[in-house]
């Protein structure tokens, strides 16, 4: 058996085109449309053996039932008119690879419900104000974004450090939400990008994710993230106005958000005026906070994947996940990597 969508996935995760494939593996590229293309096409033992071997795949890979890639318009990517198609087409392959390994998961494991309202008919501010009294989250920090999302039913995964340009993007596949955090950033910019995608989750389940209103989603999603993580009567509570550096760095660490994401939050409460907030920004920029974290929190890690890999009982080795899913053990660590410290 062969099924060309797989071949097909397995080359849009190293993002290879037709002929960069076919410089690698020595298969012509007219070979490689038609597998791709024909389900009736199926290589040779030696041209199986080639793409398994320049794809980083076992041949048994290419057997697997067809793939059901993830269409970018399900995906909530950041900048989406500047993410190519190559690292779109790379980006979701692993994603749709991601949702195989937690479909084994989910054979030995009953994993949280998935308890994420819609909230569409309302404001970001709103939304997020709702949410926060529906999980009974008060108006005190958040203590770990990773565990909240995974407690609420959504599968949060890693994305490769390869990379850096996107910074997180989240799914629905099969009604179950998908959540990839770039682990390399700074641990504050991960929370803030896990409250965002949550946003889109809430704000935007039931949208085609086009171009021509990436922008607006955006925006509510990052209204959404400041006013989830740094809700209004908390922060009005701390008598913030015209807040000096001190105080705002002693605020950051309170709620867990950047230096740059407490002061702009500052600012949408009228607690700093243009002029402070500017300036407050420049400076910020001076001291290296708009670039890194100085002084930041630790990273987040993940509660869920760790009972998964490490119960004392019941666990998936990623020996048996690789080979059941006809993968390398370092394709799976890509998903966990910031994720759960052993495996990483």
């Amino acid at each position: 058996m062969f099924n060309g969508s797989r071949l097909q996935l397995a080359r849009h995760r190293l993002g290879l085109s037709l002929t960069k494939l076919a410089e690698a593996s020595g298969v012509s590229a007219r070979s490689l449309t038609t597998y791709e293309n024909d389900p009736d096409a199926e290589p040779s033992e030696d041209n199986l053996r080639k793409l398994a071997e320049a794809l980083n795949v076992s041949v048994t890979f290419f057997a697997r039932e067809g793939a059901d890639p993830i269409e970018v318009e399900a995906a909530s990517f950041r900048k989406l008119s500047k993410t190519t198609a190559t690292t779109r087409n790379a980006v979701l392959a692993s994603a749709t690879l991601a949702v195989e390994f937690f479909g084994l998961v989910e054979e030995k494991f009953t994993l949280p419900n998935v308890t994420i309202p819609t909230l569409d008919k309302l404001s970001p501010a709103r939304a997020a104000e709702l949410l926060r009294r529906q999980w009974d989250l008060g108006d005190r920090p958040i203590s770990n974004m990773v565990h909240l999302l995974e407690s609420k039913g959504v599968r949060v995964v890693a994305l490769s450090h390869d990379f850096r340009d996107v910074d997180a993007f989240c799914f629905l596949r099969d009604s179950i939400p998908y959540v990839f955090l770039n682990t390399s950033k700074s641990a504050e910019r991960q929370r803030f990008d896990a409250a965002h995608e949550l946003g889109h989750l809430v704000l935007h389940s039931d949208l085609e994710m086009r171009t021509s209103d990436s922008k607006e989603r955006e925006a509510e999603a990052n209204q959404f993230a400041s006013n989830f993580l740094m809700p209004t009567e908390g922060v009005l509570a701390q008598n913030m106005g015209a807040a000096s550096l001190d105080r705002i760095l002693l605020a950051r660490s309170f709620w867990k958000v950047s230096a740059m994401a407490m002061t702009h939050r500052l600012h949408a409460l009228d607690l700093l005026n243009d002029w402070q907030y500017r300036t407050m920004c420049v400076t910020l920029s001076d001291l290296g906070y708009r670039s890194r974290e100085p002084g930041g929190i630790v990273p987040e890690t993940s509660k869920l994947l760790k009972k998964v890999l490490f119960g004392k009982t019941v666990k998936v080795s990623l020996r048996d996940a690789a080979t059941e899913l006809s993968l390398n053990q370092s394709d799976l660590r890509t998903f966990l990597q910031g994720l759960v410290p052993v495996a990483a």
